[in-house]
């Protein structure tokens, strides 16, 4: 993820929980607050050390990375948003990940409704 997508300092985080809304499902929890200052929406992520040891963490930090990386440009603008994994992330691979951060973005209402193939058109379009 590109360093202008980054939310890193302790005091974005702090507003982002205090001020912002959440949302969650087993394997994540999404935190989202809006900014004032304009500029594209910008992704702080969280693992905890309960999830796992220093390799399992980052594995997992990689992973929510790529995946956010190919949707920043559907996610609004002048926000901030806090991915925080939960145990269950451990266990799962790149597609799992993909899959449940699609599901918690859309009950906070981060990702626009896509577009389900018809029949007719099947479902490689």
């Amino acid at each position: 993820m590109q360093k202008q997508y980054r939310l890193k300092r302790r005091n974005d985080f702090r507003r982002a929980f205090r001020t912002g809304s959440s949302a969650a499902n087993r394997q994540f929890v999404v935190y989202r607050s809006p900014r004032r200052e304009k500029g594209p929406v910008r992704v702080g992520i969280s693992v905890s050390r309960k999830v796992g040891n220093a390799v399992t963490r980052n594995r997992i930090k990689r992973l929510v990375k790529e995946v956010v990386r190919q949707w920043v440009d559907d996610l609004p603008a002048n926000t901030d948003l806090i991915i925080i994994a939960r145990n269950p992330a451990a266990e799962m691979d790149y597609h799992q990940i993909q899959s449940s951060l699609r599901h918690v973005f859309h009950r906070a209402q981060l990702l626009p409704k896509q577009k389900r193939p018809s029949a007719k058109e099947g479902r490689n379009g």
